[in-house]
């Protein structure tokens, strides 16, 4: 069976991810190519290569990080924690402490510690010229800090954490990696910025910001932005943040998250904020995409009409993901590196049925040769930008801002509810459960069929 995933090369009756390194990036990364064993047997492959995917990925992203970071991106805990790095290197302790030697101590010019901080101390000494107390000037902040540990160890004392710092860590280890890394990261930026707006400073320490402080950069984002809805999104990033930095640098029972139970005044809604399309407004959108829209946005909206799918479900299928030859025509939902899905019970096969089957087959036909059934809006924030196109088309049709690409989805449950499909079946089709509703009946291919039976039922009539 062919194994067909970005990067994945049969070798000598095995399979390894191979992927080329930009020569920019080369010096950073140590290497031309990025090789990794996949395994055997296309299960070896299929299990391990998200997991091998992601590393790379982090590889690379760490690199880029790397070549464009200046000076400014350095905090000063940043440069106390590579000192003491570079101390341990040496094969001294930063915790070691001067004053647990006693001067009256015959042996004391005689310690071994002592006197291997001293040689490093002078070695650093050297490098610049000295004022009239015989100091160093002109010293870097790096070496700087060196000199503090050498000299003083354990009674140095650790800049205290800012928020700056939280918010680095908290990228390394919660974003760093993931699919959407960009988008995330850009966000975070902008949540971190209106913080140092509100606050008129960007080092702000975690111990320095109170619930006053979280309160007036709440305001002030209701100011700015006036989405209640998104200001409510950024006060839980930003609560997430403060606690990772909190529970990092062991702040927990000295410093309280003033962003915790800070509320955002939500107006009044109706229940749904989107209306599924007339019958006469999908006629008509459906007629314009088809007659002005580009062939692969056309293929999508077919698709997208015709399963109930979510955009970003359609754009991050591969080639592979279309099951076409099988009894049940179908695509297959899964989690690929380049797209989650957003719950456990979005991971479905949904049936192809009528117009629906012909776009994915197009579209096969069209993308021959690649991996991403859609390669234009397969990467990431391809969904956003097949969004955005689409929606230029329905707004040339439809005026009610309620109506957009998602209505599809609600059209798509309208017609499956009203054709007298039970809660599971829907569920089956639309993937808005756990998954465990599914499991009554049974395997994989039972629930294809239950699906398939029910969404001819829906569009086609068929009893």
């Amino acid at each position: 069976m062919m194994i067909d995933l970005p990067y994945v090369q049969p070798r000598k009756g095995r399979y390894r991810y191979r992927r080329k390194v930009r020569p920019d990036l080369r010096p950073i990364v140590g290497k031309t190519e990025i090789i990794m064993p996949l395994g055997k047997t296309h299960a070896e492959v299929m299990r391990r290569y998200d997991a091998v995917h992601a590393q790379a990925e982090r590889q690379l992203a760490a690199a880029e990080r790397a070549l464009t970071k200046s000076p400014a991106d350095i905090t000063e805990l940043d440069v106390f924690s590579e000192a003491a790095k570079q101390v341990r290197k040496w094969g001294l302790d930063p915790r070691w402490n001067v004053e647990d030697l006693d001067p009256e101590d015959d042996d004391f010019f005689d310690d071994v510690e002592l006197a291997a901080r001293t040689q490093r101390v002078e070695a650093i000494a050297k490098k610049y010229p000295q004022d009239e107390r015989g100091r160093p000037v002109g010293i870097t902040v790096k070496d700087a800090a060196l000199l503090h540990l050498l000299g003083l160890g354990a009674a140095a004392t650790t800049p205290a954490p800012t928020l700056e710092d939280a918010k680095r860590r908290y990228i390394k280890e919660k974003i760093e990696g993931t699919h959407d890394e960009q988008d995330k990261m850009q966000r975070v930026e902008r949540v971190i910025g209106h913080v140092e707006a509100t606050l008129g400073r960007k080092d702000i320490g975690l111990s320095d910001i109170r619930k006053t402080d979280a309160i007036d950069i709440r305001d002030h984002m209701l100011d700015v932005i006036k989405s209640p809805a998104t200001v409510k999104r950024y006060l839980n990033d930003l609560r997430a943040i403060f606690q990772f930095g909190l529970d990092l640098f062991d702040l927990t029972k000295a410093v309280s998250n003033p962003f915790h139970n800070l509320a955002v005044k939500m107006p009044t809604v109706a229940k749904d904020d989107r209306n599924p399309f007339t019958e006469e407004q999908l006629k008509r959108t459906r007629r314009w995409i088809l007659g002005h829209a580009g062939e692969d946005l056309q293929r999508i909206w077919r698709l997208l009409e015709g399963t109930g799918c979510r955009l970003s479900e359609i754009t991050g299928l591969l080639v592979s993901d279309a099951r076409l030859d099988h009894k049940f025509p179908h695509i297959s939902l899964v989690v690929h590196p380049h797209r989650r899905l957003k719950t456990k019970g979005s991971v479905r096969n949904v049936p192809l049925i009528g117009d629906a089957l012909k776009a994915a087959q197009e579209a096969v036909k069209a993308a021959q040769g690649q991996d991403l059934l859609f390669p234009a809006y397969g990467r990431t924030g391809g969904s956003d930008a097949a969004s955005a196109a689409l929606m230029k088309n329905v707004r040339k049709i439809v005026a009610d801002r309620k109506v957009t690409v998602h209505s599809l989805r609600h059209s798509m449950t309208d017609r499956i509810r009203l054709s007298g499909a039970s809660t599971a079946e829907e569920y089956l089709i639309l993937g808005r459960s756990t998954g465990a509703v599914g499991e009554a009946y049974g395997g994989d291919e039972a629930r294809l069929e239950v699906a398939t039976k029910a969404m001819r039922k829906a569009l086609l009539g068929e009893r």
